[in-house]
């Protein structure tokens, strides 16, 4: 089903001649009634001549309500431009067209309205020329226009079939498996629960599906699915679509909300933008906009006021296209080619708009002299212009490291996947894990890694490595990254992972010949008396803390208590002693340890706790037995 919105000056019919055209009152509120003006959106639906049915979304012309007219006319097929025959084109008529054709909507039709109170016939060609000089920058510059009458019914018939012709023949909505629904409509259902609407985006929804409700993080199941009340069980992308949601309350529902499958999308505050500034004559965009300028910017069913951080400038003119990045105040959700417009708070005019070309920059850019940095605006105009593998790569080098999901999340489904793939096998990209990165990004951040090794090493020379959890925070990677980082410097032998420690190839530790002098006399020492030798606190006295630390991560001494250390090979002595002992025994008791080391009971108790600890021994009363 493909879907049709309303546009045009307030009080030119649009509401009328929806209800002519469809038999159903778009006009829901009371107040709307009351006083026969559109203030929020209606919806209804038509039935072409070939049978095909039509969602229509009628919005409000009047100035105070544009805002609501800008939740229903993203993701349509076509607008249906309502300009009265007597009046002509009046300011809200330029300016929806201002924002049909900066949210590149493809196709239109234009209905002359109110014929009957046109004065003469040359009167009506003179506003169908006068719509037609309107209609020239827009993508349906071409558009019919159907002159017709609610009131006498005249050229009703002509416009529903211009209506067919416009909109037969457009591509079908891609389904790039990224299901999500604007939501533009709130409410409840006796005996059913809370029902959201929307018109469906890029993907399709299931019976059972679960769902996330965005930004708010909420969780909920699709309970049913309707399009103007025909139950579905499946429903494809571009459809006006009524989803019944189970597993949250409706105070927790709201429009601007975006229905998304389960974990596909995630909220963003900032988005990298190509803005396009309104130039027309009456147009809201008669002044430069400045750089950190304060917006109102609209994306979907949402708004949100927004700083406008400019990347090539001080300040953009009118009609002007510049790469911009965008601050907004709440998370909103968009994908890359999204559609956005921007308004000026006060006055409340409209400005421009944009194309959303990465809806997950990893940073705020940074300007010098008013731009940014040349890589990233090559880094943009790639994103705006290029082939999907030539946006793929760019994305790539511009998300450090990430996982396959994430980048191709908002990307151009298959096509993104096969250009991902050949990235892959042509060795521009490299996939460690679940970890993603280009090449150039893991030898860089490599790079980074040994530097900070080497530097480590420097600074601390009878250390045997870098704490891996100081490195990890020192690159600020997170952990997963981290480890297929360490991962793939281990396997090109750049690095030797000890578990807790990493150091840099090559790196053992020195010792300066003073300190070797002093290491060689104390292990003579522990040589020549292996069970009475100098505690780990004379050790320290005599060596430093520094060396004798190192001393014990070599490996060169074996500290067992806080009083006793020996040498390894004494140790491994002794060890081999108390099995061969208990052995022989069942049971060892600290004394006859003593006895048989022929050392004292200092060192035999000392032994028997380490080993003990070490899960070599068991105390059973005053008695050791082997585990």
């Amino acid at each position: 089903m493909k879907v049709l919105a309303t546009a045009g000056h307030v009080d030119h019919g649009k509401s009328s001649l929806v209800r002519a055209l469809t038999g159903i009152d778009p006009d829901r509120l009371k107040e709307e009634r009351a006083r026969e003006m559109t203030i929020d959106l209606g919806f209804a639906s038509l039935n072409l001549p070939g049978g095909e049915q039509v969602g229509v979304i009628d919005v409000p012309g009047h100035i105070d309500f544009i805002e609501n007219m800008l939740a229903g006319v993203g993701g349509i097929d076509a607008a249906l431009l309502v300009i009265a025959a007597d009046e002509g084109v009046m300011p809200q008529t330029r300016e929806h067209i201002d924002i049909l054709r900066l949210l590149r909507v493809p196709r239109a039709v234009v209905a002359l309205s109110k014929l009957d109170l046109a004065p003469d016939p040359d009167w009506v060609a003179l506003i169908g020329a006068e719509v037609r000089a309107a209609l020239a920058d827009a993508p349906f510059a071409e558009a019919e226009i159907i002159p017709v009458s609610v009131r006498t019914g005249a050229g009703l018939p002509d416009l529903t079939a211009a209506l067919a012709r416009g909109l037969a023949g457009g591509p079908p909505r891609p389904d790039r498996a990224r299901a999500r629904l604007p939501v533009d409509r709130v409410f409840a259902m006796t005996g059913f629960g809370p029902v959201v609407t929307g018109t469906l985006l890029d993907g399709s929804f299931t019976l059972g599906d679960e769902v996330d409700v965005l930004p708010d993080g909420l969780r909920a199941r699709v309970r049913g699915l309707q399009t103007h009340g025909q139950k579905r069980e499946r429903v494809a992308p571009g459809t006006r679509l009524a989803i019944n949601l189970s597993g949250i309350e409706l105070a927790a529902l709201r429009r601007g909300q975006v229905i998304a499958r389960a974990d596909s999308l995630s909220a963003t505050r900032r988005l990298d933008v190509e803005l396009e500034l309104l130039r027309a004559p009456g147009s809201a965009a008669q002044a430069n906009l400045p750089h950190n300028a304060e917006v109102k910017a609209f994306a979907g069913a949402s708004e949100t006021l927004a700083r406008v951080r400019l990347l090539e400038g001080a300040s953009a003119s009118p009609g002007a296209r510049t790469f911009a990045q965008l601050e907004t105040v709440a998370p909103l959700v968009a994908v890359p080619g999204d559609r956005i417009i921007l308004r000026l708070p006060s006055p409340s005019v409209t400005l421009g708009g944009g194309r959303v070309l990465d809806a997950h920059p990893a940073q705020r850019h940074r300007r010098r002299q008013g731009h940014a940095a040349a890589a990233t605006l090559a880094h943009l105009r790639a994103l705006a212009d290029g082939r999907p593998r030539d946006r793929l790569e760019s994305a790539l080098a511009g998300a450090g490291i990430t996982t396959r999901a994430a980048l191709l999340r908002g990307q151009d489904g298959a096509e993104a996947a096969t250009a991902l793939d050949a990235l892959l096998a042509e060795g521009v990209a490299e996939e460690i894990g679940t970890a993603l990165a280009s090449r150039a990004t893991w030898e860089a951040r490599q790079a980074e890694l040994l530097e900070a090794l080497r530097a480590h090493h420097l600074a601390a020379p009878l250390q045997l490595g870098m704490n891996r959890e100081s490195a990890r925070a020192r690159l600020g990677l997170d952990a997963r990254a981290f480890a297929a980082l360490v991962g793939r410097a281990a396997a090109a032998d750049a690095l030797t992972d000890d578990a807790d420690t990493l150091r840099a190839r090559g790196h053992v530790i020195a010792f300066t010949p003073g300190q070797q002098r002093q290491i060689d006399g104390l292990l003579r020492d522990f040589a020549q008396r292996p069970l009475a030798t100098p505690s780990p606190r004379e050790c320290r006295g005599l060596l430093g803390d520094a060396v004798y630390e190192a001393l014990l991560r070599l490996g060169t001494l074996k500290q067992v208590s806080a009083e006793v250390v020996v040498l390894p090979v004494t140790y491994a002595a002794a060890v081999a002693q108390v099995r061969a002992l208990i052995g022989e025994r069942g049971t060892l008791t600290a004394a006859e340890l003593r006895d048989a080391l022929g050392a004292s009971r200092k060192y035999a108790l000392a032994l028997l706790e380490h080993l003990d600890e070490t899960g070599v021994t068991r105390r059973v009363g005053d008695a050791r037995v082997l585990r």
